[in-house]
């Protein structure tokens, strides 16, 4: 029996014509890639250049100088109060703390209304989304009077418990504003968590409580890896914003002592206050390669995760 005939492929579809030719698309781009070369790539290249010189926001003729400027940000006074080092140490702090508190508040709140309809979730949910979206300027004055030691509403109620009523400003400024950047960010990550949460098969669920599995065990089992990649994006993202924040300095300027001159306030009075255009500058660049090395490490864990789900 002869074998049987493979069928010929048949003409490739014709492809539809091009809308606008090379050389009118180019046309349409140069426009973009003016603004995005005037107002990018010069200014950022002129923060290059003064990074190597002298510059003085007082004016006057610049010089060259090497590499001085980021010798002068890690001499042996870094680590003192004042200097990048010590900044560092504190924005670490800063971060930290306001990360665990961001990250752990959202997927509390998540989880406390996951599934659930009603007015209370509605409230919560609105009232933690004003805290983010409100400006700066108004949410700083309300905090600076809720943290009042003589008439603010929290020692009210720690005098009432008798448990003292502390300076926060001036006794425990850190822990302020971390406080302050926990209110004001944990919107992003509970309405992350809660669309997760969402996605979650509610057989897999059902079938944990059934077969008796405590919500500690769900949790750990079923919860958590698969909102995964959202854990990730919450830590990597608020690492970033909380990193680059400037809102503290209107609760505490960056003192008391620079007890809270975290990077971005640090380099804003460098830059300004002292008018060292220079090492400001040569701040602002170390400052953006921390910035890329974390995007960086999450695009490679983000690829990493998709490429383990699809296996």
């Amino acid at each position: 029996m002869s074998a049987a005939a493979e069928p010929t492929p048949g003409p490739r579809p014709a492809r539809p014509p091009a809308l606008l030719g090379v050389p009118l698309g180019v046309g349409f781009l140069l426009p973009a890639l003016a603004l995005v070369t005037l107002f990018l790539l010069v200014p950022f290249a002129w923060i290059v250049a003064v990074s190597f010189t002298n510059q003085s926001l007082l004016g006057g003729q610049a010089q060259f100088v090497g590499l001085a400027n980021y010798a002068r940000m890690f001499d042996q006074a870094t680590w003192l109060p004042g200097g990048m080092g010590y900044s560092l140490v504190i924005t670490g702090v800063f971060v930290l703390g306001s990360l665990a508190g961001q990250v752990g508040l959202g997927l509390l709140l998540a989880l406390l209304f996951f599934r659930r309809r009603g007015v209370w979730r509605e409230v919560v949910f609105t009232l933690v989304t004003l805290c983010w979206i409100l400006p700066d300027v108004p949410i700083a004055f309300g905090w600076l009077s809720f943290l009042d030691r003589d008439f603010g509403l929290l020692n009210a109620v720690l005098g009432a418990l008798h448990l003292g009523r502390p300076d926060w400003t001036l006794d425990h400024p850190l822990t302020a504003i971390i406080l302050f950047n926990i209110w004001r960010g944990t919107a992003f990550s509970m309405l992350l968590f809660s669309a997760a949460l969402e996605g979650i098969p509610p057989s897999y669920l059902e079938v944990a409580s059934v077969s008796g599995a405590r919500f500690t065990q769900q949790l750990r089992d079923i919860i958590l890896p698969s909102i995964q990649a959202q854990l990730l994006s919450a830590l990597v993202l608020i690492t970033i914003w909380t990193f680059n924040t400037f809102g503290p300095f209107l609760i505490t300027g960056g003192g008391p002592l620079n007890k809270t001159d975290i990077v971005a306030i640090h380099t804003y009075r460098v830059a300004f206050k002292f008018g060292d255009w220079g090492l400001g500058t040569s701040i602002a660049m170390v400052v953006m390669l921390l910035n890329l090395v974390l995007t960086g490490a999450y695009l490679l864990a983000s690829r990493r995760g998709a490429r383990d789900a699809r296996a």
